[in-house]
């Protein structure tokens, strides 16, 4: 067991089955990191496991106890899981797919949901736990994950916690992006309210892109749209200023700098992440219908979004067609994610009967200005869901868990232990 300053950790990795349906076939790993408090490593304490947000995202790297981890390891066992395709899990990355043709990679990518992570995390209670029930707490995706969880294994299950995450039980991608660009429009509003100035500036750039092939480090073309995509951090705390000193450095002269290229490329290159790129698969089973493109489809429907509107309004968690053509980290998944959108046989990743009888304490922060999550979506699901209580507050964004660390996460376990 390694150890850092109040930590000690252990590396585990598992042998799973690609499709948990065919055990004898196709084989991935999946690796987790277990988190213990130095003073506690002798003791046996309970599991918590975190199911990180994404889709696509690895699990947290941490130095030291502090944040939310820091809360958790008082009274927890903490294994954080890099799900299946992520991290130090058998990576799913342009480089890693090999010659598969765009069916067989379609395949290959429907078995990358949640359903499969929640078998990965089965095998891995069946090896570190030896069976016993454990704690989960899940970021955003991840209480998509929790709810597929409950939905297929709940006896595996003490106590879950939920920080931006319930989804819309039945809500279609047509539903989600009805919901998601006025959320976006209005966060584009907020931003420019705080900084007048950057109307004129994101325009300037627009007009720029489109007038001239401008490279990013990579070599792809950075167009319009591609740098209208990271509006994509304005949910998070940090996401306006963020934006607004990118564009405070956006040029040398009359050319673009290289920082704003440089951090342009980091926010739109998808260069471990093209499942969050595919995330519309997530609302896959919902209303029995292929998801097609669906933000593509509401984007054409809010002439608020035009490319010729004022002010320019950038765009938040939407993944568009145009992304698979653009970007080189996501090229090589073009027809694959042409199969997916057009697929219409996914499995449903929520049994609602179970999940209605549901016994499994849930504690949840729904953030009520949560630019991702719908807060609507997730007040539904908290009221069809079995034994589910909801902490509704406005003092975070989407990242409550990280900046609002050790309080999120002490508030959630105190309402579960009936403390609030």
């Amino acid at each position: 067991m390694i150890a850092h300053p109040g930590l000690r950790f252990a590396d585990h990795t598992v042998t799973v089955p690609l499709d948990h349906r065919d055990p004898g076939g196709e084989t991935i790993e999946v690796f987790a990191r277990e988190v213990v408090a130095a003073d506690k490593s002798g003791e046996g304490l309970p599991w918590l496991v975190f199911l990180q947000g994404g889709p696509g995202g690895k699990s947290p790297r941490p130095l030291r106890a502090e944040g939310w981890l820091a809360r958790a390891v008082r009274s927890h066992r903490v294994l954080l899981l890099d799900q299946r395709g992520t991290g130090r899990s058998t990576p799913l990355t342009a480089g890693s797919v090999g010659d598969r043709s765009a069916k067989e990679l379609a395949d290959y990518l429907r078995l990358f949901r949640a359903d499969s992570i929640v078998a990965d995390a089965e095998v891995l209670r069946a090896r570190l736990a030896a069976g016993e029930r454990w704690d989960t707490l899940g970021q955003s995706y991840g209480g998509f994950v929790t709810m597929t969880y409950l939905s297929q294994a709940p006896s595996a299950l003490r106590t879950c916690y939920v920080t931006g995450g319930l989804p819309g039980l039945t809500a279609t991608a047509d539903d989600v992006y009805a919901r998601t660009y006025p959320r976006v429009a209005a966060k584009n509003a907020a931003f420019y309210r705080q900084f007048p100035g950057d109307v004129a500036a994101v325009r300037r750039i627009a007009d720029h892109l489109t007038a001239e092939d401008v490279r990013l480090p990579d070599g792809d073309r950075l167009t319009a749209e591609r740098f209208r995509s990271i509006g994509n951090v304005f949910g998070m705390s940090y996401g306006y200023a963020q934006v607004h000193w990118l564009l405070d450095e956006a040029w040398h002269g009359d050319r673009l700098s290289a920082t704003f290229l440089h951090e342009v490329l980091a926010l739109t290159g998808f260069v471990d992440k093209p499942l969050f790129a595919l995330q519309e698969y997530c609302y896959g089973g919902a209303g029995g219908s292929p998801t097609g493109w669906a933000a593509a489809r509401a984007l054409a429907q809010r002439p608020e979004f035009a490319a010729d509107a004022d002010p320019l309004l950038f765009t938040g968690e939407m993944m568009y067609p145009w992304m698979f053509e653009q970007i080189a980290a996501l090229r090589p998944f073009a027809g694959a994610a042409d199969l997916l959108a057009e697929a219409g046989d996914w499995p449903p990743l929520y049994d609602s009967g179970r999940l209605a009888a549901n016994e499994v304490p849930v504690v949840a922060a729904v953030y009520a200005d949560d630019m991702y999550v719908d807060m609507g979506l997730s007040l539904e699901t908290a009221a069809a869901v079995g034994n589910v209580r909801t902490w509704i507050t406005n003092e975070y964004e989407h990242d409550g868990l990280r900046t609002g660390g050790e309080a999120v996460l002490g508030r959630l376990m105190d309402m579960a232990a009936g403390l609030t």
